[in-house]
């Protein structure tokens, strides 16, 4: 393999992981995936368990994070209409993930 295509996949891997700290970086981001990791939620029990996130930074955090694919948004068409979030399996797996860093958290900080 030569010196330059290492050099690229470096800078693309450098890319990748740095996209992920930035969205993992983004205040409340990690909560959202911290609280949708049992079981799917509604948008109000999703702000239950952050009651200092604002509705309004939520909706925006919540969009962000289905457009990675990250949340899947479930419309049950009962009356009334529910929406229900759900990790998808590239969600979970970004929550186990960070599962470790809260392990890390607890004994350390």
């Amino acid at each position: 393999m030569s010196e330059q295509h290492l050099e690229r996949d470096s800078f693309q891997l450098c890319e990748k992981v740095g996209n992920c700290y930035h969205l993992i970086g983004k205040k409340w981001i990690a909560l959202i995936i911290h609280a949708l990791l049992d079981k799917p939620k509604r948008f109000s029990e999703i702000h239950a368990c952050i009651p200092d996130l604002s509705k309004r930074v939520l909706n925006e955090r919540i969009k962000e994070l289905e457009d990675y694919g990250i949340i899947h948004r479930n419309v049950i068409p009962t009356r009334p209409i529910r929406t229900e979030y759900s990790l998808t399996v590239k969600g979970t797996e970004l929550g186990e993930a960070l599962a470790t860093v809260e392990a890390w958290a607890e004994k350390w900080l």
